[in-house]
């Protein structure tokens, strides 16, 4: 599916308002793929308020969400060994009542929970402003909004 970013982020807001929790959403894609992007709308589709820094540094953040639940968005960039992650609090993700959004899951290895969904964004040739998802479920987590109706651009 090719989504522009105005896409990207209604089907996140969707995402983060209608689905299931606990869920785990590992999105993959290259430095400037649109990970934050889709992160943050998700974040804001939950009912988290305010602004939101990209995690690359201090590795993990949680923000309180919509009736009692979190988003927890963790950027595993600066992780050189999937080990690491258990410093994190790996063992207690996504926990009870949370969407859990990892950029860069890769570097988890073996670590990645069973259930979760694999979202991979993509640059496309000659279309900055758009991106090629791809979205794979891995066992049995809830389920995700269908992507958005292509969003109506006004004048």
């Amino acid at each position: 599916m090719i989504l522009t970013e105005l896409e990207l982020e209604r089907w996140g807001r969707e995402i983060g308002r209608t689905v299931g929790t606990p869920v785990f959403l590992a999105l993959r894609g290259e430095l400037g793929a649109g990970k934050s992007v889709l992160a943050r709308a998700v974040a804001q589709g939950a009912g988290v308020e305010g602004a939101m820094p990209s995690p690359t540094f201090n590795v993990l953040f949680r923000y309180p969400a919509r009736d009692g639940a979190s988003v927890v968005h963790i950027d595993l960039y600066r992780i050189d060994d999937p080990e690491e992650v258990w410093e994190l609090g790996w063992e207690e993700l996504p926990g009870d009542r949370t969407i859990c959004l990892v950029e860069w899951p890769e570097r988890a290895g073996a670590h990645l929970p069973d259930d979760r969904w694999e979202v991979r964004l993509r640059y496309i040739r000659n279309r900055p402003e758009a991106r090629e998802i791809d979205v794979a479920r891995v066992g049995d987590p809830p389920e995700l909004p269908a992507f958005p109706l292509r969003v109506e651009h006004s004048r």
